[in-house]
């Protein structure tokens, strides 16, 4: 036992003081092996060191989540899976759809990996720590990386990637992420092995902003032309041989990969692009592909009774947005706004549309799978006779009628009949406005998007580990994608205290604060987020699946 707190001491004196916070919570019972995990990887922790604390704290000895093989399986050989096409150019700066980042995810290679149990794996960036208030972190780049072009990779290539994204003249997708919290230039290459990045304003979850859960944020070479797809350079675990616009990327292993226990058994992989669920099913059903990188609930029951297919099913925080313009009539007023929310029976939505992979949610972003959501604030249920009361003391006893716009995908129109069918119960009258994603989304800016403009709309948001862009972008005064036209002092400043905490139990008592605010002000209905669901074939084994549908294929391979 001496031996083991003389280990514990030594480890403790090299940690940073948030790192050290961290360990003290989970020794004093406060947090949860799995939140210790996790929250000590955003600490900078290093893996075998949090495996090691862990077993010697209060809970079970865990499993190192380090992504290790769990199936045996062979070298070589070829797969092809099925995947949405990519709806622009394969641009790491402009992607903003599944297709786009499943590929960048592919070719090319982030600071850390963030998988399906939310604990940062260090990939290009082989450690990290902070400040102690959390506004300047320190990343030390791993030796030994080269791009695929064979140029080794150093700290000012890191640099060069995140000042490209985060100056607002490059447009880049990954400013919804980065708003407030890093400006242009911010990022600096102190020698070959270390990068300083110094925040605008406090961030104690930052390092999940430069990971893979920021999906643009692949490491692109210091001098990058915007060429991405003529030269596809980057450092990741696959090389691109072909891409058919519209038809397939076609890859082959990375003999140079820089993590030697991770070089693809693959051969070469085929991404075949299928612009709906029924073909990705069928597709792999018929053998024609291996994988399915992504199917809706609501679309694959067959899968879910075929015994000829391995069902990949991660927990997430997908989810679709329903939002009430607070600046028009009639939802100026939030009781109109709360009966809409209360019309819902949510685990008839779950069950129904999702054929139970998803998880009810209380019309805020902190999901279940978050573990600083405050689970102690009551649930929202369906309550027809409150509902109706509302809208009698808001003046709409009579009922109303809106439009509610939304795009066909997946099981957002049949979502939309169910919104319509349950305001009909309370009197609300609902016409329905589907048409395609890009007319919808139009230029996904102000004053030119069904999306941004619409009196009532429905909207996808893809997982993110961390609830910060959820929490920002749709929601704050000034947020980019605000289509709720939501404006509360109040909230604003708890969200940026939540942001700029590293301490999972102040960041709990925050999370309250704001779930409480929001099923007051009901700016937005958050009824579920849903799993990720894809699919195999039976003699694949180790394909890995992020929240997001990022594929991680680096052990992936043929069982037999």
């Amino acid at each position: 036992m001496d031996d083991e707190q003389s280990r514990i001491d030594a480890l403790r004196r090299k940690q940073s003081e948030i790192g050290n916070h961290v360990i003290d919570e989970y020794f004093s019972g406060h947090i949860s092996r799995r939140n210790f995990l996790r929250a000590g990887s955003v600490a900078g922790i290093s893996i075998p060191v949090l495996s090691f604390l862990a077993a010697c704290g209060p809970a079970p000895a865990p499993s190192t989540p380090s992504g290790s093989s769990s199936v045996k399986i062979k070298r070589g050989g070829h797969a092809a899976v099925g995947c949405l096409p990519p709806a622009t150019a394969l641009d790491p700066l402009k992607v903003d759809d599944e297709g786009g980042l499943l590929l960048l995810s592919q070719v090319g290679e982030f600071l850390s990996w963030s998988g399906s149990s939310l604990v940062l794996q260090p990939r290009v960036a082989q450690s990290w720590s902070s400040s102690s208030d959390a506004k300047t972190w320190t990343f030390k780049i791993r030796k030994g990386i080269t791009f695929h072009d064979g140029t080794p990779l150093t700290a000012k290539d890191v640099a060069a990637t995140i000042n490209l994204h985060a100056d607002p003249a490059n447009g880049s997708n990954a400013l919804s992420v980065f708003k407030g919290v890093l400006a242009a230039g911010a990022a600096t290459a102190v020698d070959d092995v270390t990068l300083r990045v110094e925040l605008e304003a406090a961030s104690g979850n930052f390092p999940y902003l430069l990971s893979s859960d920021n999906y643009n944020l692949i490491i692109l070479p210091a001098n990058y032309g915007g060429d991405f797809s003529k030269t596809f350079n980057s450092c990741g675990p696959f090389r691109v041989t072909s891409y058919q616009t519209g038809q397939r990327m076609s890859v082959q292993r990375n003999a140079t990969y820089w993590d030697k226990n991770f070089i693809p058994p693959l051969d070469t992989v085929d991404y075949d692009f299928y612009t709906d669920d029924q073909s990705r099913i069928l597709a792999l059903q018929g053998k024609t592909v291996q994988i399915v990188s992504h199917f809706a609930a609501s679309d694959g029951q067959a899968l879910f009774k075929d015994p000829n297919v391995k069902i990949i099913d991660s927990r997430s925080a997908n989810h679709r947005q329903v939002h009430m313009r607070n600046d028009m009539e009639p939802f100026t007023d939030k009781r109109v706004r709360q009966a809409m929310a209360l019309a819902l029976n949510r685990p008839d939505l779950v069950q129904g549309l999702l054929n139970g992979k998803a998880q009810v949610a209380n019309d805020s972003p902190f999901f279940k799978v978050y573990p600083s959501t405050n689970t102690s604030v009551a649930q929202r249920e369906q309550n027809l006779t409150k509902a109706k009361q509302l809208l009698q003391a808001a003046g709409k006893g009579s009922g109303f009628t809106v439009q509610l716009s939304t795009w066909r995908g997946f099981e957002i129109p049949d979502y939309a009949q169910l919104i319509q069918s349950s305001a009909k119960k309370i009197g609300v009258t609902i016409n329905l406005n589907i048409v395609d994603e890009a007319t919808y989304y139009g230029n996904a800016v102000f004053g030119q998007s069904i999306w941004l403009d619409s009196l009532m709309g429905i909207t996808d948001y893809g997982h993110r580990a961390v609830p910060n862009v959820f929490l920002g972008a749709p929601l704050v005064s000034d947020g980019p994608w605000n289509a709720a036209h939501f404006k509360n002092s109040t909230y604003d400043g708890l969200v940026a205290q939540y942001v700029a905490t590293a301490d999972l139990s102040t960041q709990r008592r925050i999370a309250g604060q704001i779930e409480t605010l929001l099923l007051d002000e009901t700016p937005i209905i958050f009824a579920y987020n849903y799993d990720a669901t894809g699919a195999t074939l039976p003699n694949i084994g180790n394909v890995r699946m992020t929240g997001d549908f990022q594929l991680d294929l680096r052990s992936a391979g043929f069982t037999s």
